[in-house]
């Protein structure tokens, strides 16, 4: 693309920053829809964050995605929060309309499409989510509003407990919390209809790991995990060994990534374009 002073700029801000997607997504969707635009990374330091939140004002940078360490963090210096980010106390996305900054949260519903094409219906499935992190979260917030059964298991019970308890005064959804163990794991794997890994377990260079164990996992499971990074996650491999229903992070990452795409451009994000960009770039040694 030839870049000029019409070329509008978006970008993600995180620290670490090195390993993340969305430039790969985001470009392509620009370009698949036209778009004179371009998406960079921006790495945060510690500490200057405010700082990052006042150049995207000052230089006029459209929107941005944020990443771990800021979701939260980024709330104290923003304008103003959509309903549901509000409800989350975390955000992903933002848009800059003339230097009022409007954060937003995509992460649940990335995850809610990235699920309605495995199982279709979310209402009164039975869900294990496994983990209580800013991505758990927006999931779990995501999931209760789809009138989901849902049972946190976390090896902080306490964070888990009030992660629930903040989405039921919400939503009115009453949320089950276990410590994340195999005694509770192989006490309600058997029960539930979905199993979700929102844990980083499993994430490169520890591909090797998995949370839970092969026995576990029957064929009636539709099996989900957040982490894109191997694709084949070692949880997911089992799963499909199983005989379960295997849904892998990228589907999350894209849908999450379309959904912030069409905040910012008003424009219906091309899915097929985002998916198959990422997927060349995991195919060239990604990691």
């Amino acid at each position: 693309m030839v870049i000029s002073t019409k070329t509008r700029l978006y970008g993600i801000l995180g620290d670490p920053i090195e390993h993340s997607l969305s430039p790969t997504i985001q470009n392509a969707a620009f370009r698949g829809a036209g778009i004179d635009a371009i998406y960079l990374a921006f790495r945060v330091d510690k500490g200057r964050l405010q700082d990052a939140l006042t150049g995207v004002r000052s230089l006029g940078i459209l929107g941005v995605n944020v990443t771990i360490p800021y979701k939260v963090d980024v709330i104290q210096y923003i304008d103003h929060l959509d309903t549901e980010a509000e409800a989350m106390g975390a955000v992903n996305t933002i848009k800059n309309d003339a230097g009022k900054l409007t954060g937003y949260n995509t992460d649940g519903l990335g995850a809610v499409e990235a699920l309605r094409g495995a199982c279709g219906g979310l209402a009164h499935a039975r869900v294990a989510l496994m983990g209580s992190g800013g991505a758990a979260r927006a999931i779990a917030f995501s999931l209760a509003r789809e009138r989901a059964k849902i049972t946190v298991l976390n090896r902080s019970l306490e964070k888990a407990q009030t992660m629930a308890l903040q989405i039921s005064e919400k939503l009115g959804i009453k949320i089950e919390c276990l410590a994340l163990n195999s005694e509770n794991l192989e006490r309600t794997i058997p029960e539930v209809d979905v199993l979700i890994n929102a844990t980083s377990i499993g994430m490169a260079p520890k591909s090797r790991e998995t949370p839970v164990k092969k026995e576990m996992i029957h064929p009636r499971l539709v099996v989900f995990d957040i982490v894109y990074s191997p694709l084949e996650t070692r949880l997911l491999k089992e799963a499909r060994a199983a005989g379960a229903n295997a849904v892998d992070g990228l589907e999350m990452l894209v849908h999450q990534g379309a959904a912030a795409f069409e905040i910012w451009t008003g424009r219906k994000a091309p899915i097929e374009v985002m998916r198959n960009a990422a997927l060349e770039r995991l195919k060239e040694g990604y990691a």
